[in-house]
């Protein structure tokens, strides 16, 4: 489902929900019209007796009227029976196409949030002056459900005291990105949120012994089906794009894994087949509202999802109706994430270029038939770290990140983001 048919179905979702109101307001409408017609009627009678207008003639031009009669009744409703156009739906302050056009071609970072408030912050933004380096992706809401600043008391985030002053001065920095050119792209973490799970237990996920569903560090979950979580995401990226972000970016927007989590309590009847139904649903909710902001709304994504129906099953991302939900996709294709024999290589981690180039031409095998004018920007997140727990792996340097690239440029790709979780990156001379 891609955004134009999300909309739609929302809209008639909303019309079903009021059919009731709407006979009622047009019923009253029709009284009304009907009483000024007889009015006019008789009005018309006495002062045009001698002329050759017609009673039906009034008519008419007072069921012409009929529109501005409800509207001046206050009621701005949308038809009952007319299907919405294509321009009433795009109410938005953003083009796909144009941004695909004119974007920042992405050559990125990962920083976390207590790094973005420190001095090691003058390292980051001197690897953007003096290396190809052009994009950071900073945390704004982190793996614990942290907002990383202090964002303003009328926000939920702010009444429920989820923010930790990580980056003190969020003006101050972006500012000084934006003078260094710097293309900034605000990182959330969406459905693994202990803090939410604490401060709203209604919106988390629990087992049959009403236990948190938690991840394998502890870390409790949220409920992707429920629109208070999207709301409460939608609020905080909001809230960023008025800070001067560029791009939103959600991570871990998904479903959780494991026994614990299918046997959770959704709310709603999930399975395997309608999982990514919700997850798209999400994106498309996002966007619509950012949008409006002028600004795209990107997703990080499993690499293994791609062309692979049993993980699309588990985690509820769909890579081909993702690719037309969200503005850009980043899939996580470390060489070390995948295990020995995938692609035919027997160590994908000991082989980085062949392991990136198999994955990305998956990846456009993938969408193909994808129309251009709505397909994503495929921006893939690439590996600045070694994986001593592979059996066989290699120690990542410069000559592991250069072949990386180059594989993203081979299989006709531009863009692509270096991990290091603690920022620790081979362009900098800090090797792992």
């Amino acid at each position: 489902m891609n955004r134009r048919e999300w909309k739609r179905q929302q809209r008639r979702r909303f019309v079903g929900e009021h059919h009731k109101l709407f006979i009622i307001i047009f019923s009253v409408t029709g009284v009304l019209l009907i009483t000024a017609a007889t009015v006019l009627i008789i009005m018309h009678g006495k002062k045009n007796k001698d002329t050759k207008e017609t009673p039906e003639t009034a008519v008419a031009v007072t069921e012409g009227s009929k529109e501005k009669v409800v509207l001046d009744m206050g009621l701005d409703l949308p038809s009952a029976t007319e299907e919405v156009t294509d321009e009433t739906e795009e109410a938005s302050n953003f083009s796909l196409s144009e941004w695909k056009e004119d974007h920042t071609r992405v050559k990125g970072i990962y920083v976390t949030g207590p790094v973005a408030g420190s001095e090691r912050m003058d390292g980051m933004i001197k690897l953007m002056d003096e290396t190809e380096l052009n994009a950071m992706v900073i945390d704004i809401k982190n793996d614990g459900g942290e907002i990383t600043f202090k964002m303003s008391e009328d926000t939920e985030p702010g009444r429920l005291g989820n923010c930790v002053r990580y980056i003190r001065d969020i003006e101050g920095l972006m500012q000084t990105l934006k003078e260094h050119n710097v293309y900034t792209i605000a990182r959330i973490v969406s459905f693994k949120d202990p803090l939410l799970a604490e401060k709203r237990p209604e919106l988390a996920l629990y087992n049959e012994e009403g236990e948190l569903i938690t991840d394998g560090n502890d870390l409790a979950w949220v409920n992707p089906c429920k629109e208070e979580v999207w709301e409460y995401l939608t609020e905080i990226a909001e809230y960023s794009a008025d800070l001067g972000f560029d791009e939103i970016q959600y991570d871990y927007v998904r479903f959780p894994v494991g026994e614990e989590a299918e046997k959770a309590d959704y709310g709603v009847e999930l399975t395997p087949e309608n999982k990514h139904t919700y997850i798209t649903g999400f994106l498309n909710y996002a966007s619509e509202r950012l949008h409006k902001k002028g600004i795209p709304v990107t997703a990080d994504l499993f690499g293994t999802i791609i062309g692979n129906p049993i993980d699309v099953g588990q985690v509820g991302q769909d890579y081909v109706e993702l690719a037309q939900a969200a503005d850009a996709l980043c899939p996580m294709i470390y060489p070390s994430h995948y295990a020995a024999g995938v692609f035919g290589l027997e160590v994908p981690d000991a082989q980085p270029y062949e392991a990136i180039l198999a994955a990305l031409e998956k990846s456009k095998d993938e969408l193909k038939d994808v129309p251009e004018d709505s397909k994503a920007v495929i921006r893939p997140w690439l590996q600045d770290f070694s994986a001593p727990w592979v059996e066989g792996h290699i120690t990542y340097g410069i000559d592991e990140i250069n072949a990386q690239i180059k594989a993203v440029y081979d299989a006709g790709y531009e863009e692509w983001i270096l991990w290091n979780a603690r920022n620790n990156y081979t362009m900098a001379g800090d090797e792992e």
